[in-house]
C-alpha cells in the first residue's frame, strides 16, 4: 500500500518540469540570449499565463516546453521522463499523443464539419470514425458548441472556429496544452468566452495548460500568470475569474 506522503508526491508532481532552461541564437558575430535560467512547473488541471512584450521570448520558451525544440542548457522533464534524452522518434510520439498545441489561426479544415475536424487527429492515430466522431461531440459540447458540430468552419464565427481548434487540441486527451496566442484575432468579449470555455474544458479533462497572451485582462482566468523578460520569468499580479467575467 502507498504512503500518504507517496500519494501526495505523485498528484502535486508536475506533469512538465523546465528547469535551468537557456536559448540563444547567434546573429552574426553576436549572441542574442533570449532565455536565461527558466524555471517552469505546469500542473494537471493547472492554467499558467505568460506575458511579456513582443520579442520577450515567449514563443521560443512555448516551443522548448512543447518539445518542439531543444534548449542550449538545462532540463525538460515531462510525465516523469528527461525529454531531452528521447529519440527524435519518441519526441514526435510525446508532441502527437500527449501534447495538445493552438494557435492564433485555428487551421480549421474547410472541407470538413466542426465534430470531423476534431475527429481528425484521433482517426489519424488509428481511431474508428464512429469512436472518433462520439469524442468530438463530446467535446464541441463541452465548448458550448453542440448545435453546430455539422457546420462548416466557414459558417462558423471567429470564436466559434477557435473554439473548435481548441476542441481539436484535445481530442488526444493530451497531458499539456500549449497555446500561443489563442485570441489574438478576436474581440475582447468573444475572447472572454473563449477562455472561459477553455478554463472550465481544462479543469473538467486535468489538462495542464501553457497560454501566451498579451491580453492582460484575461490573466484573470490563470491558476498563475508569469510575465517573460530580459529572459527570464517573474510572478505577475492577476485577478480573479470572477472579476472579470
Amino acid at each position: 500500500m502507498m504512503s500518504e506522503a507517496t500519494i501526495a508526491t505523485m498528484t502535486t508532481a508536475p506533469v512538465l518540469s523546465l528547469r535551468g532552461v537557456e536559448r540563444h541564437y547567434k546573429s552574426g558575430d553576436r549572441t542574442l540570449h533570449v532565455l536565461r535560467g527558466i524555471d517552469l512547473d505546469l500542473h494537471a488541471g493547472k492554467m499558467v499565463g505568460l506575458i511579456g512584450p513582443s520579442g520577450s521570448g515567449k514563443s521560443t520558451l512555448l516551443h522548448v516546453a512543447g518539445l518542439l525544440e531543444k534548449p542550449d542548457a538545462g532540463t525538460v522533464t515531462f510525465n516523469g521522463k528527461d525529454a531531452l534524452s528521447m529519440s527524435d522518434t519518441a519526441r514526435t510520439m510525446a508532441r502527437r499523443l500527449q501534447l495538445g498545441f493552438v494557435y492564433q489561426f485555428h487551421h480549421l479544415l474547410p472541407e470538413l464539419n466542426a465534430v470531423d475536424n476534431v475527429a481528425a487527429p484521433l482517426m489519424i492515430n488509428g481511431m474508428s470514425r464512429s469512436r472518433a466522431r462520439k469524442r468530438g461531440q463530446e467535446l464541441l459540447s463541452m465548448m458550448g458548441l453542440k448545435d453546430r458540430d455539422h457546420h462548416r468552419p466557414g459558417q462558423l464565427s471567429g470564436g466559434e472556429q477557435q473554439r473548435v481548434a481548441i476542441a481539436r487540441s484535445l481530442a488526444n486527451k493530451p497531458k499539456v496544452l500549449i497555446a500561443d496566442e489563442p485570441t489574438g484575432n478576436l474581440d475582447p468579449n468573444t475572447s472572454r468566452k473563449v477562455f472561459q470555455s477553455l478554463f472550465d474544458i481544462a479543469k473538467q479533462e486535468g489538462v495542464a495548460v501553457l497560454v501566451a497572451t498579451h491580453n492582460v485582462e484575461l490573466t484573470s482566468f490563470m491558476d498563475e500568470t508569469l510575465a517573460l523578460q530580459d529572459g527570464q520569468l517573474a510572478t505577475a499580479p492577476h485577478r480573479t475569474v470572477g472579476d472579470s467575467v
